[in-house]
């Protein structure tokens, strides 16, 4: 083994992204021994040595036993005597908590980032996060202590899952081949694919990437009731006569998804086909959406682990590892 090679951790629910993250990179899967004690203590140690090498570790926030799994396993790593610490997390939970709306509330976004950030001691090439397709653009302002936070985006899976999915199910759509190409009205023959977005604070970011393949873009406009539930006010957009790709960066129970799929149905859309970055699907969330019949497919990734367990024929998940080999180097 090359003692000065990057070395890969992953916390428990993270192995099967870590060692294709691993295969793709070329880095080395690092050997680490786990215990849990009767009464729910963890117990860790590091059987790879990490003295004078960079090292990573795979994770998510996911929950509060992953999320100090992190912490503890970053603190021994970095312990140990690794050169340089990079983290790469594809899922943030609490994402969607990035401020207060109430007087009094826990901004989580914010506190689970000062954690990671001012918990963990440094490397001496210091600590870098990598966080993918974040809910909220700020969120990595949230790091503090010199701890560097990169938003990796998903773009290239994003747009692949949607080209797809429009050959698919709209074979008639244009779809333009260079990435550069932009929409212009008028000019560009956009056939019957449209992407789509559930609500319009992601509009901006459904638009550039529409723009970017050469489609027309459409938003729904939806009123938030509670944490639960939400209306769905309209839509804006070409797509009547058109088949809709949704785009949401994160699905849990699919309430705000189903909504704006009957919209853009209710606009004339001939069919609906969803992409999203962060699959949740608590419960039976995932049957109740494909039992509704209002969508015929839906492309997801794997950063979010749940994602892996339920991919069926209505599910397709795309691993997330090749957006971030250019941050933790190796490869081809």
């Amino acid at each position: 083994m090359n003692l000065s090679s990057a070395v890969i951790f992953s916390t428990q629910s993270y192995g099967g992204l870590a060692a294709l993250l691993s295969k793709l990179s070329g880095h080395p899967l690092g050997e680490l021994e786990r215990k849990t004690f009767p009464d729910g203590e963890s117990y860790h140690r590091l059987l790879t040595s990490v003295e004078d090498r960079p090292a990573i570790i795979v994770a998510g926030t996911i929950s509060d036993t992953e999320t100090m799994e992190l912490f503890d396993l970053a603190n021994a790593i970095v312990d140990g005597g690794a050169s340089r610490l990079k983290i790469v997390l594809p899922y943030f939970g609490y994402s969607t908590m990035e401020r207060a709306v109430k007087s009094g509330e826990a901004v989580k976004a914010k506190y689970r980032a000062r954690l990671l950030s001012n918990g963990m001691p440094r490397a001496p090439m210091g600590n870098r996060f990598y966080l993918l397709d974040l809910h909220s653009e700020g969120l990595p302002q949230y790091f503090e202590n010199g701890a560097q936070a990169c938003h990796v985006y998903g773009k290239p899976i994003v747009v692949r899952a949607a080209q797809a999915l429009a050959r698919k199910y709209a074979p008639n759509a244009s779809i333009a081949v260079a990435t550069t190409e932009l929409f212009v009205e008028g000019k560009s023959s956009i056939g019957s694919f449209v992407f789509a977005s559930t609500d319009a604070g992601r509009m901006k970011w459904v638009e550039s990437l529409a723009r970017d393949m050469g489609v027309a873009p459409a938003f729904a406009y939806k009123e938030r009731i509670d944490g639960a539930t939400t209306v769905t006010l309209g839509v804006s957009g070409p797509v009547k006569d058109r088949f809709v790709v949704i785009y949401d960066d994160m699905v849990r129970t699919g309430s705000s998804l189903l909504n704006a799929a009957r919209a853009y149905l209710a606009a004339g859309a001939t069919g609906i086909a969803v992409v999203s970055t962060h699959a949740l699907f608590p419960g039976e969330a995932l049957e109740k959406i494909k039992a509704t019949g209002l969508i015929k497919e839906m492309v997801v990734t794997d950063s979010h682990p749940r994602s892996r367990s339920l991919e069926c024929d209505f599910l397709k998940v795309e691993s997330c590892a090749e957006l971030f080999l250019p941050y933790i180097g190796g490869g081809s």
